[in-house]
C-alpha cells in the first residue's frame, strides 16, 4: 500500500494511533521509490537497510505524540555529510567517501525522529541548473522525463515531486532548491543566511549556501524547517536568533498586506507564459486582500555577472581541499607529486566544476582582483541596499522563480550562458542573504510554473502565512504528474 498522498500531519496521526508503525510506512516508502526511481534518477543511493533498523528502533520506543516529524522517511541531497553513508556531492573525486560524522542538520532530522533513506543525486558540487552535471546520471522532471528537474538540487525536487519520499532537504547557492522546486510543481524555500547551520555541508561558495527544505506543501515545508533551524556553535556563520515556529502565521489572512512586484522581474527573457501565470496570482492576492504594487530593483540585472564572479572566486578556494591525497579520487601512473594534483583533479572534477574553478582563480588573480572579484563585491551591496529600500515600504517581493519552465534534457547542455542566465531571478536573493520560497503558480505548456516569494531577514513566518494563504485558495499543489500514482 503506497500512502504518498497522505500528509506528515495525516501520516502522524496514523503511526499515533497505531493504524500503521514506522516500519510498515518505511517499508512502503521503499516499495514507492522501488516503483518510480528507475523512470526519475533523483537517488544516489538508497539506503535500505539503515532505514528499516531506524524504524524498528523508533516501533520499540514508540512514537512521540508531540513529534509531528517522528517515523516520517525524509531524503538528502548528496553534499550534506552523513556519518557512515557514502557521501560524494555527485562528484568522481568523492567517489567512495565515507564521512565519519554527520552534518548538523542530519543529527537534527534524527533527533526529530525523521528516518533518512537514502542521498539524493544533484549537479556536481551544487554547480548547474538542471541536474544534468552529476558524474553519475542526469536526473529528469517528473512531470515530463524528457525535461530538465533543474538544479542543482534535481534529485531532492524530483523526488518529492514523484512521489517517492514527501520530504526532502536541498541546497540553495543561487536558486538550487527555488529553481527545481519550481520546475517539479512543489514548495522549495532558501531561508535566511545563517538560519539553518552549515556544518557539513560540502562548501560550494561559502557566503552564499544555505540548506533548505522542500516539501509538497507549505505547512510540510514549513514544519521541516522548524526541525532544522537554528544557531551552532560549529558553524562561524550561523546566526544566534530565536527560531519561531514558522507554522504559526499560516491559516491567518493577507488583508492589507503590502506586497512589490518589481518591473525587473517582467522584462526580456521571460516567458509570456510564465508572466501571464504570475501577474494572474498576483491578482489572486489581490482579492485575497492583500495590496500588490510595481517596484523597482534597478540593480538585479547585475546579479547573474556578480554571483558568478562571487561564487566562483569562493569555489576556487573551497574546492582547493580535493587534491587525490586526503580523501576520494587518486589517479593511477603518477610520475610526482604535482603530477598526482595534475591528474586527480583533471579526472576527478566534471567540465562545469573546472570551468568555475578556472574563472574563480582567474577573478582572485592580481591583476584582477580589484577589477572583478572588489567590483562584485560593490556591486552585490547595491543590491542588498535595493532590497532593504523595497523592504521599507513592503512586507514581501513577489516574482517568477525561473525565466521559462523545465527545458529539454541536453538542450543547454553546450550552452553555460544560457544555463546561467536561468538563475537571473533567484540569484539576488543569495547576493543579498534573504529567504525566499518557491510554489506551484500554474502551468505552461503542461509544465509547472513557480512563484518567488522573497521576506525580509528571518521574516520565513510571513512568506509562508502568504504562500499558505495562496495554496489554500488554488488547486495547483494538488495536481500530481501522472508518475506519482505509478505503483508496479
Amino acid at each position: 500500500m503506497s500512502y504518498n498522498n497522505k500528509s506528515i500531519k495525516e501520516l502522524h496521526e496514523l503511526l499515533v494511533n497505531k493504524e500503521i508503525s514506522a516500519l510498515e510506512l518505511t517499508k512502503a516508502t521503499l516499495s514507492d521509490i522501488s516503483a518510480r526511481e528507475p523512470q526519475i534518477d533523483a537517488f544516489l543511493k538508497i539506503t535500505e537497510e539503515k532505514a528499516l533498523q531506524d524504524a524498528a528502533a523508533i516501533d520499540a520506543r514508540g512514537i512521540n505524540p508531540d513529534v509531528v516529524t517522528d517515523g516520517i522517511s525524509i531524503a538528502v541531497k548528496d553534499n550534506i555529510v552523513t556519518e557512515g553513508i557514502e557521501t560524494t556531492a555527485a562528484s568522481k573525486i568523492l567517489g567512495g567517501w565515507i564521512p565519519p560524522y554527520s552534518a548538523t542538520v542530519a543529527n537534527k532530522l534524527s533527533e526529530s525522529g525523521l528516518i533518512t533513506i537514502g542521498k539524493l543525486n544533484m549537479d556536481e558540487f551544487a554547480m548547474g541548473g538542471s541536474g544534468e552535471n552529476s558524474s553519475v546520471k542526469p536526473t529528469k522532471n517528473a512531470w515530463d522525463q524528457t525535461k530538465v528537474p533543474g538544479g542543482s538540487s534535481s534529485g531532492s525536487a524530483a523526488s518529492v515531486a514523484s512521489g517517492q519520499v514527501r520530504l526532502s532537504l536541498g541546497s540553495d547557492t543561487g536558486g538550487s532548491i527555488r529553481q527545481p522546486a519550481a520546475f517539479n510543481g512543489i514548495v522549495g524555500l532558501k531561508p535566511t543566511y545563517g538560519r539553518v547551520s552549515r556544518f557539513g555541508l560540502i562548501a560550494f561558495a561559502s557566503s552564499l549556501d544555505q540548506i533548505g527544505p522542500l516539501a509538497p506543501t507549505v505547512e510540510e515545508n514549513a514544519q521541516l524547517l522548524n526541525v532544522i533551524s537554528g544557531f551552532d556553535k560549529n558553524d562561524s556563520t550561523s546566526s544566534n536568533v530565536a527560531v519561531p515556529d514558522f507554522t504559526s502565521k499560516i491559516g491567518q489572512d493577507i488583508k492589507g498586506m503590502k506586497i512589490a512586484l518589481p518591473k525587473e522581474y517582467f522584462g526580456e527573457g521571460i516567458d509570456e507564459k510564465v508572466k501571464e501565470q504570475i501577474l494572474a496570482a498576483a491578482k489572486h492576492l489581490e482579492k485575497l486582500g492583500a495590496i500588490v504594487e510595481e517596484v523597482s530593483l534597478p540593480h538585479s540585472k547585475y546579479g547573474v555577472a556578480v554571483y558568478y564572479i562571487i561564487a566562483s572566486s569562493e569555489a576556487s578556494s573551497n574546492l582547493q581541499r580535493f587534491d587525490g591525497i586526503r580523501y576520494g579520487y587518486r589517479a593511477q601512473d603518477i610520475k610526482n607529486l604535482e603530477d598526482l594534483y595534475v591528474k586527480s583533479r583533471s579526472e576527478g572534477f566534471g567540465s562545469e566544476v573546472k570551468r568555475r574553478i578556472m574563472l574563480g582563480t582567474f577573478s582572485l588573480s592580481a591583476g584582477s582582483y580589484d577589477k572583478h572579484f572588489k567590483k562584485a563585491g560593490q556591486v552585490r551591496t547595491l543590491i542588498i541596499n535595493d532590497f532593504a529600500k523595497v523592504f521599507e515600504k513592503y512586507d514581501l517581493i513577489l516574482g517568477p522563480t525561473t525565466p521559462t519552465p523545465a527545458w529539454d534534457l541536453g538542450a543547454r547542455v553546450d550552452d553555460p550562458l544560457s544555463m546561467y542566465l536561468a538563475d537571473l531571478l533567484t540569484i539576488p536573493v543569495n547576493l543579498a542573504g534573504l529567504p525566499g520560497i518557491s510554489i506551484p503558480s500554474g502551468f505552461a505548456d503542461g509544465l509547472p510554473v513557480g512563484m518567488q516569494l522573497i521576506g525580509k531577514r528571518y521574516d520565513e513566518e510571513t512568506i509562508y502565512q502568504v504562500a499558505a494563504a495562496f495554496e489554500a485558495t488554488t488547486d495547483f499543489h494538488k495536481k500530481q504528474p501522472i508518475i506519482f500514482g505509478k505503483v508496479q
